[in-house]
């Protein structure tokens, strides 16, 4: 193969270092030589110094994106290297047209010149009218001269890339510190039930103190939940309670239990041993819904409200029930029946804390925030090794065929991405039967996995079109911070901002998986239609951002074969091109 046809073939992979060492070569023989004139020997110089200096700076830059446009920039370096050869060749031949080459005025200035400055025949290998010297690999300190253009490439790219960073982080991360910052001050949008059965002391007592602490006059600011008080014809018997608490109506439930108050007179006054001052009062609440939530507010609040109310309502209770005694006339009997039920005296009143749906598996925090953010992750390495494999293929195909490998390919790549990742849980005991039986639980999980990827990983791979590879990054950050922002604590207790965590994968990929492995309330179809959502705006502005990216180039494809009289066409499938007939061409340039 030819030097012209094998740098012209566009199927060559090393054409670029081949150019590279040619033109080099080129440009040393030309210093060798004795009988061109001197003038034009300098310009050949400067034309091969620069066209040296532009390959240098494009091998030395190769990335992936740079394969894109490989097509393009080897036609142009290709034919800035065949100009310099018809240079050189026309050097040649105006010397050899002459029958002594040394005659040439311009010659005798040069080396007059060189002669008064001391110069001639020791010239040093650099300026614009020698061969340039190239860094040899591994053999440079970082400051050393002699790749000083390598190391203002290397400033011009870390220098933006260290203020974007440092900008990007002021814009994104201050998103996620907000998401924790007020969490206190939002404690009262936690709603609970107060169902009062007990129509005696109890019953009174306890509305009173839930009254004023929902009201923040206990002293306790904004550190208490708002408590609703339902009668117990109201809201039904216990299964009712625990089915509100269970399907997210409230995040907790204290019943005062039926005729509390006259079983604890009627324990004293039989002397009942077997009295349990914990049935008077029941507590229930749901772990499962959200263990931040619920272990650092909803259980400590209102555990703490209760032993406060139940102590101060007990101390009094008692006292008076001891003020009466003494002022009975059968006081010893009554201290005798007393003696045998002594915990109707000592804590008359308790409560029992009933966990609905608890958070057993520690493991589940794994799959629940940390896991989703791997799971965001690996679908953004699937999109970087994605975009370098069309790089290659992406400029020879039609806009629908190209769409097409853009949305089928990555969905296609999810299935057994996704599938492992759910496979990683199965060890460690998960349980996936907690609402659908196991494997039910477990093919449920893996959809909704599957899902999630599709959802995150199709936004990296529509924003990659305009971002690049170069940017990409940015919008992962951000792509993990906003979904990661409005995940881990309830957004009831965030700022109103935070709401658009509802229509967020991650969010609804997080109560999912609760439902699944914690039997929580059912909002599968609601959590699929946020995922699906986001896949079809993906598949939508996957084709639309390709178009946007994809029309310049093609325009200029299409301009460049108009000019030189091509025409593309489809012959049993296959794209080929044809020369234009020449009375078109002659109409063309006549209309022209």
């Amino acid at each position: 193969m030819e030097a012209k046809d094998y740098i012209e073939d566009p199927r060559n992979p090393c054409r670029w270092d081949w150019l590279y060492a040619e033109t080099a070569s080129i440009i040393n023989e030309i210093s060798e030589i004795t009988d061109v004139p001197i003038p034009a020997k300098d310009l050949i110089h400067t034309y091969g110094s620069r066209l040296l200096d532009v390959l240098h700076v494009r091998l030395t830059d190769f990335t992936v994106e740079r394969l894109k446009t490989l097509p393009s920039m080897m036609d142009e370096l290709t034919s800035q290297r065949l100009r310099f050869l018809r240079l050189f060749d026309k050097s040649r031949k105006e010397c050899e047209a002459k029958k002594n080459c040394t005659d040439d005025p311009r010659e005798e200035e040069y080396i007059l010149r060189e002669t008064q400055s001391n110069a001639l025949g020791g010239r040093p290998a650099e300026g614009a009218a020698s061969a340039p010297l190239q860094p040899l690999k591994y053999q440079h300190d970082f400051f050393d001269p002699s790749i000083s253009h390598l190391r203002k490439i290397y400033f011009k790219i870390i220098t933006p890339a260290l203020i974007m960073i440092v900008l990007f982080m002021w814009l994104t991360l201050p998103v996620f510190w907000g998401s924790l910052s007020e969490t206190s001050k939002h404690v009262p949008n936690l709603h609970g039930w107060l169902v009062v059965r007990d129509s005696g002391a109890l019953g009174q007592a306890m509305q009173q103190a839930f009254q004023a602490n929902s009201n923040g006059q206990d002293g306790n600011g904004n550190s208490h939940l708002t408590w609703w008080i339902r009668s117990g014809d109201e809201v039904g018997d216990d299964t009712k309670v625990m089915e509100a608490v269970t399907e997210n109506r409230v995040w907790a439930a204290v019943v005062v239990e039926t005729d509390a108050t006259a079983k604890l007179i009627a324990a004293r006054a039989a002397g009942d041993a077997s009295y349990n001052p914990q049935s008077a009062i029941t507590f229930y609440y749901n772990q499962g819904r959200n263990e931040i939530a619920t272990n650092s507010f909803i259980v400590p609040l209102t555990q703490a409200l209760l032993q406060k109310s139940l102590a101060r309502f007990s101390a009094q209770f008692t006292a008076q029930y001891l003020n009466e005694l003494s002022t009975s006339g059968n006081a010893p009997a009554s201290l005798a029946t007393l003696a045998r039920a002594p915990q109707t005296v000592s804590q008359p009143f308790g409560y029992t804390p009933n966990n609905l749906r608890p958070f057993t598996k520690t493991v589940a925090t794994a799959i629940l925030l940390v896991g989703q953010i791997y799971i965001t992750i690996f679908a953004f390495v699937m999109t970087m090794n994605h975009d370098a494999a069309r790089g290659v293929i992406a400029p020879f195909l039609r806009f629908r065929s190209y769409v097409k490998l853009r949305l089928i390919v990555p969905l296609i790549a999810y299935i057994p991405i996704s599938f492992s990742y759910a496979m990683v849980s199965l060890p460690f005991k998960m349980t996936f039967d907690a609402k659908y039986g196991y494997g039910g639980g477990f093919f449920i999980f893996w959809l909704f996995i599957y899902m999630g990827m599709a959802a995150l990983g199709l936004s990296t791979e529509a924003m990659i079109t305009l971002t690049t590879p170069k940017f990409i990054a940015f919008f992962l950050l951000a792509l993990i911070i906003f979904n990661v922002s409005t995940a881990s604590n309830p957004i009831i207790l965030q700022p109103g901002f935070y709401r658009y965590g509802y229509g967020f994968p991650i969010y609804n990929l997080g109560e999912a998986i609760r439902v699944i492995i914690f039997n929580t309330k059912n909002t599968l179809g609601k959590n699929a239609g946020v995922l699906i959502a986001w896949i079809i705006l993906s598949c939508i502005t996957i084709p639309l951002f390709t178009w946007f990216t994809r029309r310049k180039d093609v325009m200029q494809v299409e301009r460049t074969l108009s000019e030189e009289g091509k025409l593309p066409v489809e012959r049993e499938g296959k794209a080929v091109i044809l020369n234009r007939p020449a009375e078109t061409l002659s109409e063309k340039k006549a209309e022209a």
